[in-house]
């Protein structure tokens, strides 16, 4: 298998466009396939064979932010979900590749009949930085960051977890979904809140048509019943983000022992969750550590993840960072997976451009084994030197 750009045909470059539907056939709704690519990216992670943006090389990306006031009618206002960001890594390994996802989102969009994010994913050779592909990247985000629960829950979900609880019955609800019954066939129940019927409608529908295996599909009134008697429990709902008392709560007397929390989305937990004998895993510290020096403190009233949450009570000493599990580590061996039937474990899901570039590597070598795609030419000879 080789690349659609050979050094040995340099200087001439051409590269590969893949659309949404390109992207599909190319199997990027693999769920299966995606858990097992985030695996091995969490290897690589472990052992430092990648690098991120930032000073500590594990940052999210950077963010193009706008101001509530400005001079120029035409500037975008920072109204909900506004924000441009591109999120570029180098990976490592089998992967061997560099790429960047550039992120324009904006939640009116929905009024618009789009999506709210409109994603685009550039692939690069890692020695001559030259493009290989360019590919259409909302699915792609999704599955990779509905995998990495799916990863979690591998390593650290009791393996006859039979019981999901949901909370925000959206895209990334289905892709975590998928993820954990790719990592615990037995799964049979779902239990769901969301804020409308309609999503919940098309949720439940996505769910009978998909896992015909899921027998029970319970809509539940509030989020303590998503927690109570579930296995496995995931909040996927967006929230107003500045306000951390009204972001969606965990506490302590929901959670059944052996339960699994995957947290990929806005979430606070009450004290009984902050005690020592609650695993709090995080699926690459450096990442939350590369957050808290970027906002201002408390980080988690900016960055509504629990992972956030974590490094404020690091500096306010509730909390030592010896506390903190890397799930990298998890999956290299160097540290344990799930230890006991009754511990329970709770884990923040961030979001890595890593991910993008190892399923985005993963994409690509499949189009180009299946003649999938648009080849493109980005110039024959350069016209500068």
């Amino acid at each position: 298998m080789k690349d659609l750009q050979t050094r040995s045909a340099l200087p001439k470059i051409d590269f590969l466009y893949l659309s949404e539907e390109d992207m599909i056939r190319a199997g990027v709704t693999d769920m299966p396939a995606c858990v097992d690519c985030m695996e091995e990216m969490f290897a690589l992670l472990h052992h430092g064979d990648y690098r991120m943006a930032g000073p500590n090389s594990d940052s999210h990306g950077a963010m193009v932010t706008f101001p509530e006031n400005s001079p120029f009618p035409s500037m975008p206002k920072p109204t909900a979900d506004r924000r441009f960001m591109a999120m570029p890594a180098y990976l490592g390994g089998s992967f061997g590749t560099a790429g960047v996802k550039w992120y324009g989102s904006n939640i009116a969009n929905r009024d618009k009949g789009l999506p709210r994010s409109i994603l685009m994913f550039t692939l690069n050779d890692a020695d001559t930085g030259a493009p290989l592909a360019y590919m259409s990247a909302n699915l792609l985000s999704a599955y990779r960051t509905g995998a990495v629960p799916g990863v979690g829950a591998r390593h650290l979900a009791r393996k006859d977890s039979r019981v999901v609880g949901i909370f925000g019955p959206g895209v990334m609800a289905r892709t975590a979904l998928a993820a954990f019954i790719a990592a615990c066939p037995g799964i049979d129940t779902v239990k769901v809140k969301g804020r409308g019927q309609k999503s919940l409608d098309a949720f439940i529908a996505w769910v009978r048509q998909t896992y015909p295996q899921v027998t029970t599909i319970e809509v539940v009134d509030d989020i303590e019943q998503v927690v109570r008697g579930s296995d496995i429990v995931t909040y996927c709902a967006s929230a107003e983000v500045g306000r951390p008392g009204d972001y969606p709560l965990v506490k302590r007397d929901w959670v059944a022992p052996g339960t699994f929390l995957a947290m990929p989305a806005a979430t606070n937990f009450d004290a009984g969750m902050e005690a020592p004998g609650i695993r709090k895993v995080l699926d690459n510290t450096g990442l939350y550590e590369a957050w808290y020096e970027e906002v201002p403190k408390p980080a988690h009233v900016h960055i509504p993840l629990i992972g956030v949450k974590f490094m404020d009570m690091i500096a306010a000493g509730a909390m030592d960072r010896s506390a903190l599990e890397d799930l990298g580590a998890i999956v290299a061996g160097a540290a344990p997976g799930r230890q006991s039937e009754d511990e329970i474990v709770m884990m923040s899901v961030g979001g890595m451009p890593v991910e993008d570039v190892a399923w985005g590597t993963v994409l690509y070598r499949n189009a180009l084994e299946r003649g999938i795609g648009v080849p493109l030419n980005l110039w024959s000879e350069p016209a500068l030197r």
